[in-house]
């Protein structure tokens, strides 16, 4: 299959990689699409892959155009396409109707991934409009597999929600961490002691409670004596509302994520 990328940024580069890697994508007959002519020197040495600046020679040579640019850039890359090429979108708040005007086709793919795919550690969220063949759904699918774990959905509005939690979740994660550090340090941890105990213990957590039997509330009730430092700590988030803060800060990504796919 012909496959095109629009975008050879971050996201552009892991869905590359993971197509090569995964053999999904054949090198002879994959496109990267991107205005930054040292970008696509750096993509053609690293994947052999062929790249190009000119956009109607990415749409018209491929079954499959995978949009990894900026939301705002949409604009810039419209194109009337043949019916039969299938684009799969990895913008955020960017809807299929938006798409299908903007594209000319009905054949419509969004995924919602998230930064840890780069570590194929990512969490996709996908759904189809059209007529996409069971071979393109395939594809993607297993492309998705091939950086960490993909949901598909029915109805297009839950990107929205997936946009909230899965796409904006690594920064509150990342702030959390943040925050963890910074506490370690005023209590007298050395940064580079701060950083590595956080990191590990977020991390280990995490794979912890992924791989456990039990919920997440009987882990922490398993490390929570009664009257012990974890209660304490505890008592503090309790005390500042933790769980309504969480719920507040998803719930604004998910109100913006509305408000971005009405606008466009």
């Amino acid at each position: 299959m012909n496959v095109s990328l629009i975008g050879g940024g971050v996201m552009g580069e892991v869905f590359l990689a993971a197509g090569i890697r995964s053999g999904l994508f054949d090198i002879e007959r994959t496109i990267v699409c991107d205005i930054r002519s040292e970008r696509r020197k750096e993509l053609a040495k690293k994947y052999k892959v062929h790249t190009t600046s000119d956009l109607q020679e990415a749409f018209t040579s491929s079954e499959l155009v995978f949009l990894a640019v900026k939301p705002q850039d949409l604009e810039s890359i419209k194109a009337d396409l043949n019916e039969h090429i299938c684009v799969v979108s990895i913008m955020a708040g960017v809807t299929t109707k938006t798409l299908k005007d903007l594209f000319k086709t009905e054949q419509i793919v969004r995924i919602m991934p998230n930064t840890p795919a780069a570590i194929n550690e990512g969490m996709s969220v996908w759904t189809v409009s059209g007529s996409v063949s069971e071979n393109q759904r395939n594809l993607v699918r297993s492309l998705l597999v091939s950086i960490g774990e993909e949901y598909y959905v029915e109805d297009e509005e839950l990107l929205d929600m997936a946009t909230a939690v899965s796409g904006s979740g690594p920064a509150f994660v990342f702030f959390f961490l943040e925050s963890l550090i910074s506490a370690a340090e005023k209590i007298g941890f050395p940064l580079e002691e701060a950083v590595k105990i956080s990191m590990q213990t977020l991390y280990g957590a995490a794979a912890y409670a992924r791989e456990s039997e039990y919920e997440p509330a009987v882990l922490r009730a398993m490390v929570t004596s009664k009257g012990g430092t974890t209660a304490e700590g505890i008592g503090v988030l309790e005390d500042f509302k933790f769980r309504e803060i969480m719920e507040n800060c998803v719930r604004a990504a998910y109100n913006r994520s509305k408000e971005l796919s009405r606008l466009r």
